[in-house]
């Protein structure tokens, strides 16, 4: 018997905490219903910042000053969210020189990597999730510079993808304007926040969710509706 198939639209930016955090919870979903429900997740592009300059700005005073919160408020929260990574098995090396970098030739690598999917692949992920998860470690871990474009086409290399084509991509304004049009749909149905986790195309489950709050929502909207 064919298990029922649910699409997953994950709109989320590489600079932001909580996508990775949302996705690591995410995860024990998809395990929690191994056997009964298959998944599909697709990337889409959402930029916390859209107007960061190419050399970035320090992470600590960005934050104070976007929230209006002190020094020692941002302390607490970053280890806070380091804290909550750490449990789900991810690292959060946020030392003193750690930036925010402009995301918007990382959506473009994003959604390119998108395009080179099958639909009906099998698996739940495929080469956009090995680079999404390549631009998260890159940027959280490892505090490397994910607007550089070498950076950028190594992460893609590590991923799997043809270096010199995310070299050509990056060189070019190539898959701008599919990452506009993009940001600009879901602006549209009042995404303002990221993640944004996008159930069988209708069913919206914002922020970095307990893995209880997709499973009773599946339980009931998905695989009873579909009994």
């Amino acid at each position: 018997m064919r298990v029922p198939r649910l699409s997953v639209d994950i709109v989320s930016d590489v600079m932001c905490p909580w996508c990775i955090i949302g996705w690591l919870k995410f995860r024990e979903v998809m395990d929690h219903f191994a056997g009964r429900l298959d998944f599909r997740v697709q990337w889409h592009p959402f930029e916390l910042n859209p107007d960061m300059p190419a050399e970035g700005e320090d992470a600590a005073a960005h934050v104070m000053r976007k929230y209006g919160i002190s020094a020692e408020q941002s302390r607490a929260n970053t280890g806070r969210l380091a804290g909550i990574a750490g449990e789900l098995g991810f690292a959060f090396n946020r030392g003193p020189g750690f930036r925010m970098r402009n995301s918007f030739d990382a959506h473009r690598l994003l959604t390119w990597a998108g395009a080179l999917e099958e639909p009906g692949q099998d698996g739940p992920t495929g080469v956009q999730t090995d680079l999404k998860l390549a631009l998260f470690k890159a940027h959280f871990t490892d505090n490397r510079d994910v607007g550089d474009h070498e950076v950028l086409a190594d992460i893609a290399a590590s991923a799997g993808l043809d270096r010199a084509r995310a070299a050509a991509i990056l060189s070019s304004g190539e898959f701008g304007e599919m990452v506009r049009t993009e940001e600009a749909y879901w602006a549209d149905r009042n995404i303002t926040g990221v993640p944004a986790f996008i159930l069988g195309g209708r069913m919206l489950i914002p922020g970095a969710q307990d893995p209880e709050v997709f499973i009773r929502v599946i339980e009931t909207k998905v695989l009873t509706a579909a009994a």
